[in-house]
């Protein structure tokens, strides 16, 4: 088995070797309208194991590839992901949770948005 990456940023530089091992870039690989097909591909995986009680290894197996997938998509963007992720957490770490539907929802609802 793989050692875990300790960092994002070290997840994101394999990602990008990768990337660059196969010449995404002048390949396709990064055309961002595929790379939503993929990653939907990969989310529909992740709902079959959940909605078909796969095993935890297969789950991880797919949650896994949609954070690959999702690593990438920031790369072929040219998304500073943990600058976006920073923005993002200091955003929403100020909304108040609600109960929706029974559930916890931590949102920008409809009535919260400004006309």
């Amino acid at each position: 088995m793989a050692v875990a990456p300790t960092s994002l940023e070290t997840m994101l530089a394999r990602v990008r070797a990768f990337h660059d091992k196969h010449d995404f870039r002048n390949s396709g690989g990064e055309d961002l309208p595929y790379r939503v097909a993929l990653m939907a591909e990969e989310l529909g995986e992740i709902a079959a194991c959940v909605t078909k009680g796969r095993s935890h290894a297969e789950l991880s197996e797919e949650v896994a590839d949609l954070f690959i997938l999702l690593l990438g998509t920031a790369i072929a963007a040219e998304i500073d992901l943990p600058r976006a992720f920073a923005d993002k957490m200091a955003v929403i770490e100020q909304r108040e949770a609600r109960m929706v539907n029974g559930r916890i929802r931590v949102s920008r609802f409809d009535t919260d948005r400004k006309a």
